[in-house]
């Protein structure tokens, strides 16, 4: 709807609309419904929009000379608007001046707009119009257009209109403020990342809607059923035996002003890569207990401030397919990861993204390294997350045992194939996770000698993905069985644990 109406600016007027022609244009329409409307305290452009007309003439328009040109005693353009409560005529308090604002043209507004968004140093090269309003407006707006459908339903100018309706008020802003916008910013406006948000509040906003008939019945949009083209008539009754009361479908003229707060910002950007951990010491995330902070570093601020400086955003979130220890090497190709940053001020490119990753790289630290840093669509996220669950892993530990080994020890593990673990939830970890039963499956796995002792080796294995390597070894108090322990007959810990692979072969590789 948005878009739409963006897009249907430059099309129903030409760019130039001169009062003459505003005057002309109003001169055309049916006196008998202008008259009634400027009355009812109802603005200029609302009228318009009530007729159903479209276009750039809604910023060619100036508050103070527009005049009913049937009755200049009627126009009532220094008051508030009785629908749109001043928002169409760009009267508002402005809560990021803390003032009240009241001028008589769109460019006004557009350049308040223009301003800030000048300000905050946005780059980019379109521009998409948001719009927010308060709900009692659109109350009043239903109200007033089901009243007019009752009133003037069989008049052939209403007729005429009825299959195009009113339009709204979001889409008479848009066509007020987008081409003096698009000429202070020198860019065209459609649908884009980049956003400019103008949001309408009203201290009456949760205040319902006023009884619009005698017996209390309440007012509705009409429908846009065909088999109905004059639409419900809650009104009816009162309208065409005379007996309305105007002041029931506005009861009160408003003297309080719309709030308005203005912002732009832009959807989230996505960077995907691969992570190398190379520290025991660095955590996946910041890892922070009684405010005391686990670990030197992350690898989510490592890679993730590195970017979100460079891009000038706000804020950015770390997600990545699984996660290892603390004190887990991740080596190999990496662990996939995605970094959503978001609002960012410089758009990134390829390029962009390829200087980053030599960056975080080039550390003297050396604690984490990232490779096939590149720029991905939002399903790249959705993508990891469903792999993540579906992939093997493989690991290499260094394993102590209780006891010396022997050949048959080593044939024995290394004879197991698609071995089926069942795994309660680790003891270390039951603060944080549910307390449930998995099963896990173990691929292959493949005992090596460690030279000048017969209790320690190593392990090399590969496993279903989320199967918890430490509490395989040692079995967790037999909260995994089997494990290396039950099957060596002994007691079995890791002293070292490294990730040295992740097979996700479908994303970022």
């Amino acid at each position: 709807m948005e878009q739409k109406a963006e897009e249907e600016v430059s099309n129903a007027f030409p760019p130039s609309f001169s009062s003459s022609d505003l005057k002309q244009l109003l001169h055309s329409l049916p006196s008998n419904a202008l008259n009634h409307f400027f009355s009812l305290g109802v603005c200029v452009r609302c009228i318009l929009r009530l007729f159903g007309i479209k276009g750039p003439i809604y910023a060619s328009i100036d508050n103070g000379s527009v005049e009913n040109p049937v009755d200049s005693t009627a126009s009532n353009e220094t008051k508030l608007c009785n629908v749109c409560l001043g928002i169409l005529q760009f009267r508002f308090y402005d809560d990021r001046e803390k003032r009240m604002f009241q001028k008589d043209a769109a460019y006004d507004v557009a350049l308040l707009i223009a301003d800030m968004v000048r300000q905050e140093g946005y780059q980019f090269d379109s521009f998409s119009l948001e719009v927010s309003i308060p709900p009692l407006i659109l109350q009043k707006e239903a109200s007033l257009w089901s009243y007019i459908q009752t009133k003037y339903g069989s008049e052939p100018w209403f007729q005429e209109k009825i299959h195009t309706g009113c339009v709204s008020i979001k889409d008479a802003l848009k066509f007020s403020l987008i081409n003096p916008l698009e000429k202070l910013l020198d860019c065209k406006s459609s649908w884009c990342p980049f956003r400019i948000r103008l949001t309408y509040t009203h201290t009456k906003a949760s205040e319902g809607v006023a009884k619009c008939s005698d017996n209390g019945g309440s007012c509705k949009r009409r429908k846009t059923d065909e088999s109905d083209s004059t639409g419900e008539r809650p009104l009816s009754s009162s309208v065409e035996n005379g007996s309305f009361d105007c002041s029931k479908l506005f009861p009160k003229s408003e003297n309080e002003p719309c709030h308005f707060t203005y912002n732009c910002f832009r959807t989230p950007f996505y960077f995907g890569g691969r992570y190398l951990k190379y520290s025991r010491n660095v955590s996946q995330t910041c890892w922070i207990i009684d405010d005391e902070r686990m670990g030197e570093a992350s690898v989510e601020e490592i890679i993730g401030i590195k970017v979100l400086q460079a891009c000038r955003g706000d804020n950015y979130k770390f997600h990545a397919a699984g996660r290892e220890d603390i004190d887990v090497r991740m080596l190999g190709p990496g662990r996939p990861f995605i970094l959503e940053v978001q609002n960012t001020r410089l758009v990134p490119t390829e390029q962009f993204a390829n200087n980053i990753e030599k960056m975080i790289n080039e550390e003297e630290n050396k604690l984490v390294r990232v490779k096939n840093l590149k720029l991905v669509g939002s399903d790249g996220w959705n993508l990891m997350r469903e792999g993540e669950g579906e992939k093997q892993k493989q690991y290499a530990a260094l394993v102590w045992t209780s006891r010396p080994l022997k050949d048959e020890d080593f044939q024995q593990v290394s004879s197991l194939k698609d071995l089926k673990v069942v795994q309660r939830t680790p003891i270390r970890v039951l603060h944080r996770r549910s307390p449930l039963e998995r099963e896990k499956i173990i691929h292959w796995m493949k005992m090596e000698t460690v030279a000048g002792s017969s209790q320690y080796f190593l392990l090399h294995l590969c496993t279903q993905a989320g199967t918890y390597i430490k509490e395989f070894v040692h079995g967790d108090l037999g909260r995994t069985h089997p494990s290396i322990g039950s099957i060596l007959g002994c007691r079995a810990e890791i002293l070292q644990l490294d990730v040295t692979d992740i097979k996700m072969e479908c994303f970022l590789t």
